[in-house]
C-alpha cells in the first residue's frame, strides 16, 4: 500500500489492533523475525524451517534438515546465517544464500534454546535439558563445547567469619541442582544471561565463562529470557505467573567505571492477571521497548501493557484457539503468533482508511456527486496507431521480479548493508500441512500411516529449495 494514502495519525499508533492476515506453511511451531523485519522465520512440528516474505507473504525458501519439531530460531546480525534448533538434539546452522548447511552440532540432551552471537555468526550458546548449558564455536572443522555454570555466584564472607562447613555443604548440594533452562546474549556479546529453574539470573563472561553477578529474581522457573532494542531492558517470563520487566546495567563498562560486586539488576515492572491467575506461554518486547506483549495458557487473547505506567492497553483477540509462540515486528506494530492445534500464523496489525486526497494537491474528496466539467481535450481519440505503438513500446520491457535491490539500515556503525534472500522460482508447496494434522492439544499425526519421515536426501532436497512431492505436481 502507498504510504501515502495513510492517515499519519494512523502510522503514530504504536501497537496493533486488528486481525489481518493468517499464514499457512505446514503446523508451526516457533517464529522469529530478521533483525530488519523483511523476512519471518517459522520453525515447524517436521522440523522444517520455512521462511516467509513480509511483503508478500510468500514463502522465500524453505529448510530441511531436521527429524523433529523445532525448538528456536536465531538469525546472525545481516539476516543471512539462522541458527536452529530442535528436538532431535541437534542445532543446525544455514547459509540463507544457498540454503546450504554451515554446521550441525549433536548434543547430548535435547535442546531448549539456543542463540547465535550479535556480531560472530560461528558462535553460539545452547541451553540443554536437564543439562549444563554450553558455549559452542564452529569456526573450526570440530565444534568447540564450553560447558557454562548453572550455580549462582554466592557473596564471600568479607568480615573474618568462620563458614560453617556443613552449611557450606548443604549450600553447595542445592547449587548442583540448578539447571539453566535459557540463555541469552547481552547486546555485545561480551556476557551471557542466563535464567535457571530455581529462579536465579545469572551474567557469565563470555571469554572466561565465568560467573560475575547473581539474583533471586522469582521461586519459580525462569522459562524465557528477552532484551529489548536498546539492551539495558530485559523482559523475564517464570512459572510463577508473573512477568517481569528488569532494568540491566550498562556491562560494556566493567573494567573502566563498573565493578562486577556493584552490579544491581533493579525489577522495574510486574506483570500478571490477579483476577484469573493467567499462565504466560510467551512474551516479547515492542519494536521500540515500550510495550510487552504476552500469549496466554489455554486462552486465545494476547495481552499488551505499556511500560511507563504498567498498565494493560489492549487485549487481541483472534482465532478461537490458544496461542504459543509471539513475536513483534522490528519496525512496524504488527504482531504475529502461531496457533497450537492447527499451526497457523496470525497477524495482527493497524488497519487504516486509504487517504485519497493525498494522491495529488488538487485531488479532492467529496461526499456527494457533484457536477464535472470536463476539459476541453480531456476525452480526445488518438489514432489506433499511435495507441497500438505505445502497447508495443510496453510489451518490450521486460520485468525484473528476480534481482532484489541492496537494503541499507543503520543497524549500527559497522553494520550497513543487509544480506537479502535470493529469489527461488521453485518454492515446494506446504506438503506437510497435508500429511500432519492435530489430534489434540500438542499433539500430532500423519494423516497416511506409514508415510515415514523425509531423511537426510529429502531434507539436502530441501535445502536446495526443490522437493520430489513438487516435481511430481509439475509433472502432472
Amino acid at each position: 500500500m502507498n504510504l501515502s494514502l495513510i492517515d499519519p495519525f494512523v502510522l503514530a499508533q504504536d501497537y496493533p489492533d486488528t486481525l489481518t492476515e493468517t499464514l499457512k506453511s505446514g503446523h508451526a511451531t516457533c517464529l522469529r523475525f530478521n533483525h530488519t523485519g523483511e523476512y519471518l522465520a517459522s520453525g515447524r512440528v517436521d522440523g522444517t524451517v520455512v521462511i516467509f516474505d513480509i511483503e508478500t507473504n510468500g514463502v522465500a525458501r524453505k529448510l530441511q534438515g531436521h527429524t523433529r519439531q523445532i525448538q528456536s530460531i536465531s538469525w546472525s546480525r545481516d539476516g543471512r546465517y539462522l541458527l536452529t534448533s530442535s528436538q532431535d538434539w541437534k542445532c543446525i546452522l544455514w547459509d540463507l544464500q544457498d540454503g546450504s548447511r554451515i554446521r550441525t552440532v549433536r548434543f547430548e540432551a535435547p535442546v531448549y534454546i539456543a542463540e547465535l552471537h550479535p556480531f560472530n555468526h560461528l558462535l553460539f550458546v545452547a541451553s540443554l535439558f536437564e543439562d549444563q548449558p554450553v558455549l559452542v564455536d564452529v569456526s573450526g572443522d570440530k565444534p568447540k563445547k564450553r560447558i557454562l555454570p548453572s550455580a549462582p555466584l554466592r557473596p564471600q564472607s568479607t568480615n573474618g567469619e568462620e563458614v560453617d562447613p556443613a552449611a557450606a555443604a548443604k549450600q553447595a548440594a542445592q547449587d548442583a541442582k540448578h539447571s539453566t533452562c535459557v540463555t541469552v546474549f547481552t547486546s555485545f556479546g561480551n556476557h551471557i544471561i542466563g535464567g535457571t529453574s530455581k529462579g536465579w539470573i545469572n551474567i557469565i563472561e563470555t571469554e572466561t565463562c565465568k560467573t560475575i553477578h547473581s539474583m533471586r529474581l522469582c521461586n519459580g522457573v525462569v522459562i524465557l529470557l528477552r532484551l529489548a532494542s536498546n539492551g539495558r531492558d530485559l523482559l523475564v517470563n517464570s512459572s510463577d505467573r508473573v512477568i517481569r520487566t528488569v532494568i540491566m546495567p550498562d556491562l560494556s563498562q566493567l573494567g573502566i567505571g563498573l565493578e562486577p560486586s556493584s552490579i544491581k539488576l533493579h525489577v522495574e515492572h510486574k506483570f500478571q492477571d490477579v483476577v484469573n491467575r493467567l499462565s504466560w506461554n510467551h512474551v516479547t518486547f515492542s519494536s521500540t521497548g515500550e510495550f510487552v506483549t504476552a500469549t496466554t495458557f489455554m486462552n486465545p487473547d494476547i495481552y499488551v501493557w505499556e511500560r511507563s505506567h504498567g498498565s494493560l492497553v489492549k487485549i487481541l483477540e483472534g482465532p478461537r484457539e490458544e496461542l504459543g509462540v509471539v513475536e513483534w515486528h522490528p519496525l512496524r506494530p504488527m504482531v504475529v503468533a502461531c496457533g497450537l492445534e492447527s499451526g497457523c500464523i496470525y497477524t495482527w496489525s493497524t488497519v487504516s482508511p486509504q487517504k485519497w486526497s493525498a494522491l495529488a494537491p488538487d485531488f479532492g474528496e467529496v461526499e456527494e456527486n457533484v457536477e464535472y466539467i470536463e476539459r476541453e481535450d480531456e476525452f480526445d481519440v488518438h489514432p489506433a496507431e499511435q495507441v497500438h505503438q505505445r502497447r508495443l513500446d510496453l510489451e518490450d520491457e521486460e520485468p525484473d521480479a528476480v534481482t532484489l535491490d541492496p537494503v541499507k539500515i543503520d543497524l549500527d556503525a559497522e553494520t550497513g548493508n543487509i544480506f537479502g534472500v535470493p529469489v527461488l522460482m521453485d518454492i515446494s508447496d506446504s506438503e506437510s500441512e497435508e500429511e500432519i494434522i492435530a489430534v489434540g492439544p500438542g499433539t500430532m499425526r500423519r494423516r497416511t500411516p506409514g508415510g515415514g519421515n523425509t531423511g537426510d536426501k529429502d531434507s539436502q532436497a530441501g535445502a536446495n529449495g526443490t522437493s520430489r512431492g513438487a516435481a511430481r505436481n509439475r509433472r502432472r
